[in-house]
């Protein structure tokens, strides 16, 4: 179990800059208190709809894991559906795992606002000037549209078969899918430490 914490530890070391994210709601088991004291053999799980990042996004927070972290894709042999967490548990029961970690897209939410543009000031009498100067001067409006990206990280106990932390972060706008990832990481490191979940680092 302390093993399954650590994935969650170590990704703040790989997080990437320029791309943030932040706590929406958290829930954790109030029986579970992790002191992280060594490595174990932990599952990263990153449920994304293109391979390529997820593979990347896995294999990233792998390498901070010291040789204990495994990567999903290397041990689940079938393809395994976002929704289907209960069936990625059962693969890895016998597989000699501490833990695993899940993150996942929960939800992309999608925001358009309109921006007014800028009007020419007032000339006077000078309506001649005011007219050709319309076009040089007027900025019109536009509409600006973000995005923000929900993004639900599940830490499983295999030993107790129970989930024993969840959250969800948010990111406007972030740069690409593993910078994302990154950014919930480190925001649910930072959130286990201040709820006293996470211990000893």
């Amino acid at each position: 179990m302390k093993g399954v914490i650590t994935t969650i530890a170590l990704a703040l070391l790989c997080s990437a800059c320029g791309t943030s994210a932040r706590i929406e709601k958290s829930w954790r088991d109030p029986d579970v208190n992790v002191n992280i004291a060594a490595l174990h053999k932990v599952l990263v799980v990153a449920l994304l709809k293109d391979e390529t990042s997820r593979r990347t996004v896995e294999d990233k927070l792998v390498t901070y894991l010291n040789g204990k972290g495994v990567p999903s894709y290397s041990f689940l042999t079938q393809n395994i559906r976002k929704e289907d967490e209960e069936s990625i548990r059962n693969q890895v029961r016998n597989g000699g795992f501490d833990g695993v970690v899940i993150m996942r897209l929960a939800d992309v939410d999608k925001d358009v606002t309109y921006v007014p543009g800028n009007y020419p000031p007032y000339y006077g009498f000078y309506w001649r000037y005011y007219w050709r100067a319309w076009n040089s001067f007027y900025d019109p409006g536009y509409y600006r549209t973000t995005k923000t990206y929900t993004v639900e990280t599940n830490v499983y106990s295999l030993k107790s078969d129970k989930l024993v932390w969840s959250g969800l972060t948010s990111s406007v706008d972030p740069a690409n899918v593993d910078k994302l990832m990154n950014a919930s990481a480190k925001s649910v490191y930072k959130e286990m430490k201040r709820q006293g979940f996470l211990t000893g680092v």
